[in-house]
């Protein structure tokens, strides 16, 4: 940390939703970060739920864990994947978590009678919660993103904390960005800037005036355009920075330092631009994720495939593969309700690769089991994460073992063979949210394993997320057949790691590595098995 104290970046959003603040805010942080300036990031989720933990990844996508165990917004993994810093339990917060802190203060009588009001209780939660990552004295820039749209009623107890905060903290240690869109009207030809306009003045009404605004758009913004919302919208010229549509989210950073978005945002908090951010590196990653010099084609098979934000982390991870083996990883999202042994042929024909997703429930078992044993027996190479090893270990059981009734007790408590069976101790927990395994735990890798070779090493540590594991009492007789325990944890004996070795690459894990693939360094398990995928398609003439 270079400075005394930490400078605040907040990041709103308005018109519509899903423009993409999530993103703007990591670019912002990779720049910064490319500076020389210690950067993290925080989201704010307007929504009561605790964490989203609990939440059908229809309703939300993917549920974030960070390496400290905690469930969070899907956010944080572009926030981890930009930056390559990891973030915890303070870098997401949502209006359960403040509900939930101030009402057990009211209950222990910390309030002394009085009544509990919006303004000042939960905005002073919010502003605590807000500079908690500042008291640790590590970041010289902390990044706010508010999430929902300015407008929203649920917002607004977060609109109005960053508004106490920018006058308590001072203006010159505070910069407000304003995404928002420029929409483009097909039967006239033009672009509108009129909800811009409205969108700051909510924020106006709320006593905020934006420093920044970030314009998405499909089309490009002329200088005209830019001129009259920086007019309208008393903000400074050169503080009006175009998103444009791009082929990747990892260009963004690129597009934003091109128009001096990080010199405008130093400036404006009276810091120094010290060196010019070196990106070479970031830029050769996007060139080749931007242009492959080839493509493979690989199945994801899991029951939420109508979104596939559901499944973000994984579908990145590929992308960081893909460039390190200079390919395009196609994926392929086949719903595992859908698919059984009559049509499991066609629908992964011209796959060169077939990974498993995670999951909870019953729902579209079947369908994953099919795809586990199609993969196996046809000799393509498999990836199974979470419920997916799982399902390997069951259609093992079944189909080599000759356990017809082998299941998860999580799917049939009455199965004679329980082949994957609820953790010790998570046996007598009923509440649901925050109670799994969660966060990172350590891992020992079996020797000459494609695990570890993977990894180049035995000793690893992965994040976790489930509550049924591998039942032990059956390892001697799986490993007799042909499936083998390549990772346990040092700890408990909790078989992290399945393998077929007769396999070309078969390979199922209890933990979620897709948590921890970044830009910089690419999840070495996506990385050999699209590597596995090549070289099947090279031999099968899949490509």
């Amino acid at each position: 940390m270079k400075l005394s104290k930490p400078k605040y970046i907040f990041v709103t959003g308005g018109v519509a939703s899903s423009l993409g603040k999530g993103i703007i805010s990591a670019s912002i942080a990779r720049l910064l970060q490319a500076r020389g300036y210690s950067v993290t990031i925080q989201k704010l989720d307007p929504y009561i739920n605790i964490d989203p933990g609990t939440l059908n990844p229809y309703e939300h996508g993917e549920c974030y864990v960070t390496e400290d165990g905690t469930e969070t917004d899907l956010d944080l993994g572009h926030y981890e994947r930009f930056t390559s810093i990891q973030t915890t339990k303070n870098n997401n917060v949502t209006t359960g978590k403040i509900y939930k802190s101030v009402i057990e203060k009211e209950r222990r009588g910390e309030f002394l009678g009085k009544t509990v009001q919006v303004i000042p209780h939960i905005t002073d939660e919010i502003k605590r919660r807000i500079q908690l990552l500042g008291t640790t004295k590590k970041y010289d820039v902390i990044i706010t993103e508010i999430g929902g749209t300015v407008g929203d009623i649920e917002s607004l107890p977060f609109i109005e904390s960053v508004r106490q905060l920018r006058y308590t903290l001072g203006y010159q240690n505070t910069v407000l960005v304003h995404l928002t869109l420029i929409p483009y009207m097909a039967a006239s030809g033009e672009l509108k800037t009129k909800p811009t306009q409205h969108s700051v003045k909510d924020l106006l009404s709320n006593g905020l005036q934006p420093d920044v605004l970030v314009l998405r758009s499909e089309h490009p913004l002329n200088a005209d355009i830019r001129r009259k919302v920086a007019l309208f919208c008393n903000v400074t010229p050169d503080a009006v920075v175009e998103s444009i549509d791009v082929p990747t989210i990892y260009e963004v950073p690129l597009r934003m330092h091109a128009q001096h978005l990080d010199e405008v945002l130093l400036h404006k908090l009276g810091l120094e631009a010290e060196q010019e951010p070196d990106m070479a590196a970031w830029s050769a990653f996007v060139e080749r994720v931007k242009n492959p010099s080839r493509r493979v084609d690989v199945a994801l098979v899991g029951k939420y495939t109508e979104l596939p934000d559901a499944y973000k982390s994984i579908s990145e991870s590929f992308i960081h593969a893909g460039a390190v083996n200079d390919c395009k990883v196609k994926l392929h999202y086949v719903n595992s309700e859908k698919l059984t042994l009559e049509n499991v042929a066609q629908t992964l024909a011209g796959m060169s690769a077939v990974l498993v997703a995670p999951g909870f429930g019953n729902r579209g078992i079947e369908g994953k089991l099919v795809a586990v044993r199609y993969a196996r027996e046809n000799d393509i190479p498999f990836f199974g994460i979470c419920l997916g090893m799982q399902c390997a270990v069951i259609e093992f059981a079944r189909n080599v073992l000759g356990w017809e009734d082998a299941n998860s007790s999580e799917m049939e408590q009455t199965t004679t063979h329980p082949v994957i069976d609820l953790m010790e101790e998570q046996k007598g927990i009923t509440a649901k949210g925050g109670t799994m395994r969660l966060g990172g735990y350590p891992c020992l890798l079996a020797k000459q394993s494609t695990a570890a070779e993977a990894y180049g090493t035995q000793n690893i540590a992965e994040r976790h997320r489930h509550r049924y594991e591998f039942n032990n009492d059956y390892l001697a007789q799986f490993e007799s057949a042909g499936m083998k325990a390549a990772g346990t944890n040092p700890d408990t004996g909790l078989v992290e790691v399945v393998e077929i070795p007769s396999h070309r690459w078969f390979v199922g894990t209890q933990y979620h590595p897709e948590y921890r693939s970044t830009v910089a360094n690419p999840h070495p398990l996506f990385v050999s098995f699209v590597d596995a995928a090549l070289k099947y398609a090279d031999e099968h003439g899949t490509k």
